[in-house]
């Protein structure tokens, strides 16, 4: 089934402020939270609102979903660090600072222990091969992570039971001290010790996760690698990280991409360079030669006069832009190799040469003794 355009999910405008996206969000996640909507497909929705905050939230997902769509918002790739880890919304710490100092009235932005909660984001790394960097593959990883307990669905409690609200902090997750200080008598907040902050008791635990709602499972998931990704570019695969809290959606997976070198190529961005030896011949007279590329090899003709170091462009014979900006193309660098050993035949033609070039000193053209000389030499060899 086609995704909605998260927009229309949230019921917002494409230029709606970070503010008026969660309160939009605020609002439709308590309408449709399993826990409080019974009504058939109300998980679904409230799983489709959770995805579509969880994007618009971050001004990085919401920049590549604005630009392209869900494919940009669901696999984005990047060369930096990683932010989010850990799950949950950039403001929740300050959230929980300035709850712990002041009242939770009216304009309290305390957080809800219950409301449901992003899983934490995992970290991983991958070895390609320099071709598969280049045209892009798909690999299988394997991870050891949380995943949503198949027992209680999350819950945490037996099947059949359910949690009970905490009658200490009365579900809240805190309780409110009172202290007395030189200026008088001040309310001090912390996280409730009957419930540890969740806000609610489970008096049957579920067997199976020990009332975690989540366990540590292996799976292996399918990783896409774009053709021309580079060397230290991260892959951010959504909702394969870590299983949330509270029906939250689970956290991302980034892969970061480790290249091997080439025995042939070297890269630069979506370029790719690659020494040529030639022989003096093949310099001097001109050819044309077989070339390898990653494509295959192609015919490049290399004219009269080449010198070592000369460069030449096969266009279209790099990478493909990973963002899909065109391809680059491949440096050919000319490198004339010098022979190391040669026959009688073969001295005497580069003397003659030499000769007729005027390329030999005087001191060793002038002299018919000197010529004899070269020629026994050259009996000898």
């Amino acid at each position: 089934m086609e995704k909605r355009d998260y927009y229309e999910v949230l019921g917002v405008e494409k230029s709606a402020s970070q503010a008026e996206i969660k309160k939009a969000y605020r609002k439709l996640s308590k309408q449709y939270h399993p826990d409080i909507n019974k009504e058939p497909g109300a998980d679904v929705k409230f799983k489709e609102i959770a995805e579509a905050y969880e994007v618009l939230s971050d001004e990085q997902k919401r920049a590549q979903y604005d630009q392209f769509g869900h494919a940009g918002a669901q696999q984005g790739f990047g060369g930096g660090g990683f932010g989010g880890f850990g799950g949950g919304g950039g403001f929740d710490g300050f959230e929980d600072i300035f709850s712990s100092f002041f009242g939770g009235g009216g304009g309290s932005r305390r957080r809800d222990p219950n409301a449901p909660r992003k899983g934490a984001d995992i970290e991983h790394s991958i070895i390609l091969s320099f071709e598969d960097a280049v045209f892009g593959v798909e690999k299988e990883i394997e991870l050891v992570r949380d995943e949503t307990c198949s027992t209680c669905n999350g819950a945490g409690a037996k099947p059949g039971t359910s949690k009970d609200t905490c009658s200490t902090c009365r579900g809240t997750g805190q309780v409110t001290e009172t202290v007395n200080t030189p200026f008088g008598q001040m309310a001090n907040r912390r996280t409730c010790p009957s419930c540890q902050g969740t806000g609610s008791i489970i008096k049957e635990k579920c067997e199976t996760c020990h009332g975690a709602g989540k366990t540590k499972k292996r799976t292996k998931i399918k990783v896409s690698i774009p053709a021309g990704i580079d060397h230290g570019q991260t892959i951010r695969v959504s909702g394969k990280g870590e299983a949330g809290l509270n029906g939250g959606p689970y956290g991302d997976l980034y892969v970061t991409v480790r290249v091997r070198q080439s025995e042939k190529f070297e890269r630069d961005g979506d370029d790719i360079y690659y020494e040529l030896p030639i022989t003096f011949a093949q310099a001097a007279l001109g050819d044309e030669i077989e070339v390898p590329t990653v494509h295959g090899n192609v015919k490049m003709k290399i004219p009269a006069g080449t010198q070592s170091g000369d460069r030449f462009r096969l266009r279209g014979k790099g990478v493909k832009n990973v963002q899909g900006y065109g391809q680059g193309d491949q440096h050919v660098i000319v490198k004339v190799v010098t022979p190391k050993k040669l026959n009688a035949k073969q001295k005497e033609l580069l003397r003659e040469f030499a000769e007729i070039s005027g390329d030999i000193p005087e001191e060793q053209s002038s002299s018919l003794f000197d010529k004899i000389k070269r020629k026994i030499n050259d009996l000898k060899d």
